[in-house]
């Protein structure tokens, strides 16, 4: 009985570390990929399912944008119309490449971090191409230059969620508050780990 019970146990034993390795593991082999618009931007599924009505007003928007001015400014005559302002679009701040960390842990694209509109601040990774792992994590970081583990643990971060794939585009919400002076690069960090996999020094615009 004992010896049987012995058996059982290590088998049940066998399963569940194999599916902790598999859970771990896994992602290494497997690409997730995430294909995001610039924030405020449909993308062309959203324009497809778009009426021709609503295309109109959105270009009347962004021509409206443009010129600064209300749409029957353009009834006004030409002598009337203002001066132009400039368009109070998104702002790049800081952009910055990705490079490996190690030759295990590789990754490249862009980093651009961006204010709107709304003043909010947006970091958006572009062409990211990355090596996949277990909880991945989208810091802001303030060595400027972090080229090991060690300067992502010894630095203070920003935290900005979840890698949402490894490939692709994708776009990161700075919490409201953050002075973006303190943080110099963006990078993808392995919090199970505690281990580094990219970073990309940012260089203000």
């Amino acid at each position: 009985m004992n010896r049987k019970f012995l058996y059982t146990g290590g088998a049940i034993g066998v399963v569940v570390i194999a599916a902790v390795a598999w859970i771990l593991v896994s992602p290494l082999f497997i690409d997730e990929v995430v294909e995001e618009a610039f924030p405020g931007v449909p993308t062309p599924a959203a324009l497809a399912e778009m009426t021709e009505e609503r295309k109109a007003e959105i270009a009347d928007d962004v021509l409206t944008a443009a010129l600064g001015m209300p749409d029957h400014a353009m009834d006004e005559g030409m002598d009337d119309m203002p001066a132009p302002a400039t368009p109070a679009g998104p702002q790049l701040l800081a952009s910055g490449q990705f490079r490996d960390a190690d030759s295990i842990h590789r990754g490249s694209g862009d980093a651009k971090l961006f204010k709107l509109t709304d003043a909010d601040n947006v970091l958006r990774l572009e062409n990211l191409k990355v090596t996949n792992g277990p909880d991945l994590r989208v810091y802001l970081v303030r060595h400027p230059d972090p080229t090991d583990s060690g300067d992502v643990k010894d630095s203070e971060y920003v935290d900005l969620g979840p890698l949402k794939g490894n490939i692709g585009n994708q776009n990161y919400t700075v919490p409201a508050g953050t002075d973006l002076s303190q943080f110099a690069s963006a990078v993808v960090w392995c919090r199970a780990f505690g281990v580094l996999f990219a970073a990309a020094p940012l260089a203000t615009s």
